[in-house]
């Protein structure tokens, strides 16, 4: 049976045929598929999500309101036992939706945020930054913070050189491409030098937050 790794592996599979495969898939058979996937599969895989369609704010939060949770599950390629590389980035739209404002707000949910911090950060297009967009069509900058009110239960909104962050966030950008309808991918760059580190991110259909 193929599985998401032997597409990934498989030279002719482009990510048209990647993306039917997860599209043909629900939530929890999505996630199963990606928490396998190492640094070669994931930077691969970014190599491949190049030939998408260009990915928007939307492919993030879809038809949620302002301060709406979306819940998008994630696996990295840090080099750290698998149950701490599965994450989730949590996104909202800003309080009123504005055209020439289209940016979103979020942070990051995990077993390490209590001891490393929320790492807060603002999603925008890369489409006016061409160097940006050749890497994705957002950008997650952690760099900048949410300036206004996020969703409900959300953490205390703190800079990202706060405490541990600096290590991990500050001066941190992720640039992003569309992998499916409801997954994409995501690399990660620190003062525009690129880490190597990877990561995918599922959306979640509405449900409990974990």
């Amino acid at each position: 049976m193929v599985s998401l790794r032997d597409m990934i592996d498989d030279e002719r599979a482009g990510i048209a045929s990647i993306a039917a495969y997860l599209d043909g898939l629900d939530g929890d058979a999505r996630l199963r598929e990606i928490e396998p996937l190492d640094r070669n599969h994931q930077r691969t895989l970014y190599e491949k999500a190049a030939h998408a369609a260009p990915i928007d704010v939307d492919h993030f939060v879809g038809d949620a309101g302002p301060r709406e949770q979306v819940i998008h599950d994630g696996v990295n390629t840090l080099p750290l036992p698998a149950r701490l590389r599965r994450f989730q980035k949590r996104f909202c739209r800003p309080d009123g939706r504005h055209p020439v404002d289209a940016r979103l707000f979020g942070y990051n949910e995990g077993p390490t945020r209590r001891l490393i911090g929320p790492g807060f950060f603002v999603a925008t297009p890369t489409a006016e930054r061409p160097q940006w967009s050749a890497r994705g069509g957002v950008v997650v900058d952690y760099f900048q913070i949410p300036d206004g009110a996020v969703a409900d239960g959300w953490p205390r909104v703190v800079a990202n050189d706060w405490r541990l962050q600096r290590f991990v966030y500050h001066q941190t950008r992720d640039f992003m491409r569309r992998v499916s309808r409801h997954v994409s991918i995501g690399a990660a760059f620190k003062r525009e030098r690129p880490l190597d580190h990877y990561f995918v991110l599922s959306r979640r259909v509405p449900g409990p937050a974990i």
